[in-house]
């Protein structure tokens, strides 16, 4: 598989970063020797990059990866995240430090190489500011990079978008997860009027102008991006989307609306539509996918090594996102 620079990082990661999160469910619900089948079949294919988090089952999806991996990080990049609530924020440094040691220990590692906060970002209930984030969590990561116990550091880019950019234009973090797809495409285009969904203003090329290396997050709606409204069982039950004005029920129903994409031969899926189209753009160095099963992951990996979507196609694609600002006859 194709890797690209990862911002200004020294890292090379895979075009697909192997999602070890609740939404697929592989890596919290999942039974271990399947668990253990496609990690090792990610690496055996040029899959590099693996990112989990201690809320993804409350600590089992690191435990999970740590086993899988044995240890031999030879060519492999991990991140976690660490999620810091409000109430706590007074004690940010003990809780940090002791929420990046546990990982360690759930995963068998010495270090990660990409530690990021994991928090809705904005002026809402629960929420942290830009400036919280830069003036009394930022320190406190810093500290844990100086101490060796991570190298790099990212965010989360959910939540308000003028202070996600101040984030990001303030060059201290090395990563961001942006939320972009197919239905929610303003991360990587300017929005367009009346469309129902978050203007991200464009955060794909802003973080590439400021050598934040984005990981594309959500490119598959929480799987609303397959056409259908069934999950699997390991997946989440309910899924919330992300960036959509609407709910669950109704993305699926605007990603059906991609179909006749399917019957011009853009794609052999949707889901496999919705990942080329995110790979179409340049500013995007990696996609997270978020599995239940190895074939999910493999089908996700020919999508990516499928390449971009042809001018033509994404042509076609705006069409049809601009029909989304219409009501449905």
């Amino acid at each position: 598989m194709q890797t690209q620079q990862f911002g200004r990082t020294d890292m090379q990661v895979s075009r697909l970063t192997f999602g070890c999160g609740a939404v697929g469910g592989l890596m919290t619900l999942g039974a271990a020797r399947d668990q253990d089948r496609a990690v090792a079949w990610a690496r055996d294919n040029g899959i590099n990059f693996f990112d989990t988090a201690a809320s993804y089952g409350n600590g089992v999806s690191e435990t999970n990866l740590g086993r899988a991996l044995a240890g031999n990080t030879d060519g492999i990049y991990v991140s976690s995240k660490v999620g810091v609530p409000v109430a706590q924020l007074a004690d940010v440094a003990s809780l940090v430090e002791n929420s990046i040691n546990a990982s360690l220990q759930r995963l068998g590692l010495d270090h990660i190489d990409l530690f990021q906060l994991h928090n809705t970002v904005g002026d809402e209930a629960g929420a942290l500011t830009a400036g919280q984030i830069l003036n009394d969590v930022l320190p406190v990561f810093e500290k844990l990079r100086d101490a060796g116990k991570t190298r790099y550091l990212g965010f989360t880019a959910k939540g308000d978008s003028s202070q996600l950019l101040q984030l990001i234009e303030s060059e201290k973090f090395d990563s961001a997860q942006v939320f972009y797809n197919l239905l929610v495409p303003s991360a990587g285009e300017p929005a367009l009027p009346g469309y129902p969904a978050q203007d991200y203003k464009e955060l794909l090329a802003v973080s590439q102008a400021h050598g934040v290396g984005a990981i594309g997050v959500r490119v598959l709606a929480g799987g609303a991006l397959t056409g259908s409204e069934a999950r699997h069982p390991l997946g989440m039950p309910t899924v919330q989307p992300i960036g959509s004005d609407t709910d669950y029920a109704e993305d699926v129903q605007r990603a059906l609306r991609f179909s006749s994409l399917l019957e011009e031969g853009a794609a052999n899926s949707l889901a496999e539509l919705a990942i080329r189209y995110v790979v179409s753009n340049a500013a995007l160095p990696t996609t997270e996918i978020g599995i239940a099963t190895l074939e999910q992951l493999q089908l996700a990996a020919e999508a990516i090594n499928a390449g971009s979507l042809d001018d033509q196609v994404l042509g076609r694609i705006r069409v049809i996102q601009r029909g989304l600002t219409e009501p449905q006859p």
